[in-house]
């Protein structure tokens, strides 16, 4: 029996794993440096993938099931994302 998954939920899973992987490397790199000021940076320098990934899965995800969604209801997903977005930037 066959097992197939649908591309766009590969490439989100693909993504989220990718950014996993980053994660724990970054962890490994903080213990390594042992140093609060380089952690910091390598802290903050996740801080830009976090939202990047969020916008490409949401985006490889709307992208598979764009047939199934109203003009409408893409707006709403949009002004969302947006709104998330502007509440984890910097000021």
């Amino acid at each position: 029996m066959f097992f197939l998954l649908e591309k766009a939920v590969l490439g989100m899973a693909s993504l989220r794993l990718l950014s996993g992987f980053i994660e724990i490397f970054a962890a490994f790199l903080m213990i390594r440096f042992n140093d609060v000021e380089k952690a910091l940076i390598v802290n903050s320098s996740l801080a830009f993938i976090g939202p990047l990934v969020l916008l490409l899965t949401t985006t490889i995800g709307l992208f598979g099931i764009a047939d199934q969604l109203s003009l409408k209801k893409f707006f709403w997903i949009f002004l969302g994302v947006g709104c998330i977005i502007y509440g984890v930037k910097g000021n």
